[in-house]
């Protein structure tokens, strides 16, 4: 499997994991909320912000009726639209966003969207309610950037579908991510194995869009199970009115994520096994070798009574303890002291 590039960081096996802050809507039509979401990813250390890009007139048809999980009289169409980002704040975001040395990302929800995206986004991320809309995956592969695809709501069959239509469209460079479209997800729901089936099963580069509550167990299991991007929704205030407030990460929560997974990659080492330098001295000294434990005169044979498989401590080490039967009966070739180590020059 090769890893893909996102702003000149390669993102898949061997590499740390891409951590995308979803900023989403939530800077509730106020310029300077998403600059203060920009601050509070790059503070956090995430590698990416990003932001929604879409027309509600392009999504939803206007008599689309709601959905029970907002608790808002409103239809989905007047609510979208509400929450929609202005085209004019693209560059001034992205020249933001660079200036805090943080990858800007938005996901495009139409052909327009992507095509003001396009100077500025280093990758498209395509949301869930996608996947199925082969013309717009196409679309997006003749631009030549990489590909996030987020997979909720969909059977593993479309996901299969969709990576078809990828790759026949010409895409080298995309990546699946495990998502369920539920706001917020069960803890019980979120079935972060699906990252590595996405790995096994399609050779990509695979993540984790996570909408549950808690801002580290669905991400640091991910990551154990080799997840290569994690994304979660930020806001700079859960009690803000808004959709996509109240499951979204607080900074401080989004900075709590971060440093789990980075202490998550750390604990899961490469797996090759070795003796590491924090465990050397108790190597050296706990671990059991042939030790007289009574003073042996010269010409007396050894018994197990006069020797032992013993941790040295400070001592000089005997032989391993797959030697201690060999020992049993031989003679002495010197006078030997109490924990002392046992070795063939000790022995005739």
């Amino acid at each position: 499997m090769s890893a893909i590039e996102i702003g000149g960081r390669p993102v898949g096996p061997g590499h740390p994991p891409f951590v995308i802050a979803e900023a989403g809507s939530n800077h509730n039509g106020d310029l300077e909320v998403a600059k203060a979401l920009i601050d509070s990813a790059a503070d956090a250390g995430a590698d990416a912000v990003k932001f929604q890009t879409f027309d509600a007139d392009q999504v939803y048809v206007e008599n689309s009726g709601g959905a029970e999980y907002l608790d808002d009289e409103r239809s989905l169409h007047d609510i979208l639209a509400e929450m929609e980002m202005p085209y004019e704040w693209i560059p001034t975001l992205h020249e933001y966003a660079s200036n805090r040395n943080i990858c800007f990302m938005s996901t495009p929800a139409d052909s327009r969207a992507a095509d003001e995206l396009e100077p500025y986004v280093p990758a498209y991320k395509v949301e869930s309610f996608m996947l199925t809309h082969h013309p717009f995956l196409e679309y997006l592969v003749d631009k030549g950037k990489p590909i996030l695809l987020s997979t909720g709501a969909h059977t593993f069959e479309e996901v299969e579908d969709a990576v078809d239509v990828l790759k026949s469209a010409g895409a080298d460079q995309f990546a699946l991510l495990q998502c369920v479209s539920a706001y917020p997800t069960p803890l019980e729901d979120i079935n972060v194995r699906v990252v590595r089936r996405y790995r096994d099963e399609f050779d990509v580069p695979a993540g984790l869009s996570d909408h549950t509550l808690n801002p580290t167990v669905a991400p640091s299991a991910a990551v154990a199970l080799g997840a290569d991007v994690i994304e979660k929704h930020l806001t700079v205030d859960r009690t803000l009115e808004g959709p996509d407030h109240d499951f979204a990460l607080e900074p401080g929560e989004l900075q709590r994520m971060v440093d789990a997974i980075e202490k998550t990659e750390a604990v899961l080492g490469d797996g090759q096994k070795r003796i590491v330098d924090a465990e050397q001295e108790l190597h050296d000294k706990t671990r059991r070798f042939v030790q007289a434990n009574d003073r042996i005169e010269r010409g007396t044979r050894l018994s197990a009574e006069n020797i032992a498989i013993l941790a040295p401590g400070e001592n000089e080490r005997g032989l391993k303890p797959e030697y201690y039967g060999d020992l049993l009966g031989k003679t002495a070739s010197r006078n030997i002291e109490p924990g002392e180590g046992i070795v063939w020059d000790d022995v005739e």
